[in-house]
């Protein structure tokens, strides 16, 4: 049966008309829209109001407790990664909750410092000291060039805020700007494995660049391509000086912290409140320090002062702009996939909505506003987030809970840590690392799941570790763009059996007892045609159906040839056996069916070969159909003339199903044959013996 479809017709947009209709619903429902402009962009007017306090505040304050409190630790811990002074990591994390509060739709996310893009700032502001003349090498720092425009001077620590506000300043606005015109299908391009590859090769870096605070050693930072092999070998250079009062710190403080993380993990389901390690840890160390003396009698590094209060709000370098815009390109790109991936996975298990636009919007805030407030840049934190989750959190409200606490050390707590050794803070940042490096472990899963997606897993962490982790992450994107391509350009080509006693086709060479049309071949292409794949979709199909049109032509004009010539020589020549020997090809098939099912779109290009693949087949009396067409390719068809030469019906050419070309295709052929029959028998009828036999009849 043969279905022939209606397109409804598309009404044509008038852009004149549709502005004046738009601007007369502006003018007409203005107050309307402003309300929900503001209710899209600030969220929390719409759910605060219904906030049931009796079931979802004890879960928010006894989240927003605990992660306050894991937040103190390494909001110090994330500042040095950042290259930057302790307060400023709890300036970043205090402000960044209270404006994700207000903005976002996500109930679960906890926005803050994350090791990866702490790791990146910190690469920036390295290569800002150095051009502007600072001298970064752990010991020293000499002012060159670092007057303010208001006469001030600013040092070594001052400059380094002030690259990482500019940075998080260009941060927010392109983060603002992809969430305002609806830029997240860039996210897409970041794949599950690209992603998890990066932040593990990134976590090798981190590692490495926390090794000298562990061991005590006076090494500079590297940035830049080979920085992790290079800080090895400074490493090893520098072994003989390590501080062995930091050493002693460090392995007690890994012997402490890795068993208790170790065993919330495994309790994690029986345990309402996961043991604080990380803060117990740093109580202590400071104590230990500051009664020993670990600074005056070892030379051991502390964090040193730690101011209370506020600083004055202050506009980003402007001159310093244009010198971070690059860099801040791909810690946009980092910190709002990481943002939406974690919203969508709570949305999706508690069963509620999110905006995905409204996501970046609020993260671009958290990062545009606080650069005002002497912070630098922030997204969504996965181990605090699933630690807010596992706490109770029930809204967003959890994240004021955590600024309260964060409140109370900025104005009270901070100087305490003045004793607290770097060389803590680097335990802390590496054993918060565990949950990416354990990822090495799943790359024999991911290999018999899907190669592809290992290699670009490789590709991804090798990248980011051995070069750096911006060029790194343009270099796996690439590499996993190319993936794609290759996929497309060689994809699976097969040919499809009929399931006995059904209408469903499947693939001959995957599937068994599947029965074969006679004199049918049908032939499935997993990919869309296009100008890459066209000679692999040329080469496949003949090598699928065994034939090759052009060569069989060929052989059936010289065939052909051959005859005539022996039919005109038969008196001349002795053995007219051997005129010639060139057999005439006997096709086994009379009709070839295209499945185009998983083709998305033929390009200009894909629709010249299915021409060119349908003229060749003709010429050898090969009919050829397509099916499973979608609206897209036909309208190619169509278009492109590929029925243009067609008599009668286009629709016998393109079917809705095999199994209707299957039908179509035999019936053709058999009406074929039986006209051929009957036009043999009149030629070989002959009327005097038809009058013989009905005369002895």
């Amino acid at each position: 049966m043969h279905v022939k479809l209606e397109e409804h017709v598309q009404p044509e947009l008038k852009t004149k008309e549709l502005i004046t209709e738009k601007t007369r619903y502006y003018c007409k429902c203005g107050p309307k829209v402003v309300a929900n402009f503001f209710l899209t962009l600030f969220p929390v007017l719409q759910w605060l109001p219904r906030y049931k306090i009796k079931q979802y505040l004890p879960g928010d304050i006894t989240s927003g407790i605990i992660v306050g409190i894991v937040t103190i630790p390494q909001s110090i811990a994330y500042s040095l990664l950042a290259n930057q002074d302790p307060i400023y990591g709890l300036y970043t994390n205090f402000f960044c909750c209270i404006i994700y509060f207000l903005t976002a739709t996500s109930r679960h996310n906890c926005v803050g410092t994350y090791g990866v893009l702490c790791l990146m700032v910190g690469d920036s502001v390295n290569k800002q000291l150095k051009a502007a003349g600072y001298i970064t090498d752990g010991t020293t720092s000499t002012v060159v060039n670092s007057t303010l425009t208001n006469g001030t001077i600013c040092d070594k620590s001052c400059y380094a805020i002030t690259v990482a506000t500019s940075l998080t300043f260009i941060v927010g606005v392109y983060q603002i700007l992809m969430g305002i015109f609806q830029l997240g299908f860039i996210s897409m391009y970041l794949s599950e494995p690209l992603l998890s590859g990066f932040v593990t090769g990134s976590s090798l870096t981190i590692l490495t660049s926390q090794m000298k605070y562990l061991l005590g050693l006076k090494i500079p930072r590297r940035d830049g391509a080979g920085a992790l092999v290079f800080t090895w070998i400074d490493i090893f250079s520098y072994i003989k000086t390590t501080n062995i009062c930091d050493l002693v710190t460090s392995i007690v403080a890994i012997m402490t912290i890795v068993p208790v993380k170790e065993i919330n993990d495994r309790f994690k389901s029986k345990m309402k409140i996961p043991f604080p390690v990380e803060l117990i840890v740093i109580i202590v160390a400071t104590l230990v320090s500051h009664y020993f003396k670990f600074n005056t009698n070892y030379k051991s590094s502390v964090c040193g002062t730690i101011p209370t209060g506020f600083k004055t709000p202050k506009l980003p370098d402007w001159n310093l702009i244009s010198s971070v815009a690059a860099d801040a390109v791909p810690i946009a790109i980092i910190g709002f996939a990481m943002t939406v991936s974690l919203a969508e996975i709570f949305a999706k298990k508690y069963g509620y909505t999110i905006g995905t636009n409204q996501e970046m919007i609020a993260i671009g805030m958290c990062n545009l506003i606080p650069s005002f407030f002497s912070c630098f840049t922030s997204c969504a934190a996965l181990a605090k987030s699933l630690l807010r989750e596992s706490t109770g959190a029930n809204t967003q409200l959890t994240g004021i809970i955590s600024s309260a606490v964060l409140l109370l050390v900025l104005l009270a707590i901070a100087p305490l840590f003045y004793s607290l050794q770097n060389c803590v803070l680097g335990v802390i940042t590496i054993c918060s690392l565990r949950g990416a490096l354990r990822k090495f472990a799943d790359t024999p899963k991911m290999w018999r799941i899907s190669k592809i997606d290992t290699v670009v897993w490789w590709v991804s962490m090798l990248a980011s570790s051995l070069i750096s982790t911006e060029i790194g992450l343009l270099v796996a994107v690439c590499f996993s763009m190319l993936c794609v391509i290759l996929r497309t350009q060689r994809p699976r080509a097969t040919l499809l059996g009929k399931v006995s006693g059904t209408e469903i086709y499947e693939d001959q060479f995957t599937y068994k007892e599947l029965n074969t049309i006679p004199y049918v071949k049908i032939f499935r292409f997993d990919a869309s045609l296009y100008y890459a794949n066209k000679d692999y979709f040329r080469k496949a199909l003949y090598s699928k159906t065994g034939i090759n049109p052009s060569l069989v032509a060929a052989l059936q004009k010289k065939a052909n040839n051959r005859f005539i010539a022996r039919f005109n020589l038969i008196k001349t020549v002795q053995n007219p056996q051997k005129a010639s020997r060139t057999p005439v090809p006997q096709l086994d098939i009379h009709s070839l069916i295209i499945d185009c099912g998983a083709m998305q779109f033929i390009d200009s290009v894909g629709l010249g070969i299915l021409k060119e693949v349908r003229k060749d087949f003709e010429e050898i009396g090969v009919e050829v159909f397509l099916v499973n067409c979608n609206p897209s390719v036909r309208h190619s068809l169509n278009d492109g003339g590929y029925f243009s030469n067609t008599s009668g019906d286009v629709e016998l050419l393109a079917f809705h199903s095999v199994h209707d070309a299957v039908t179509f295709a035999e019936r053709k052929f058999h009406e074929k044959q039986k006209e051929i029959q009957l036009r043999d028998n009149a030629f070989s009828f002959d009327p005097v013996q038809a009058i013989s036999d009905d005369l002895n009849n």
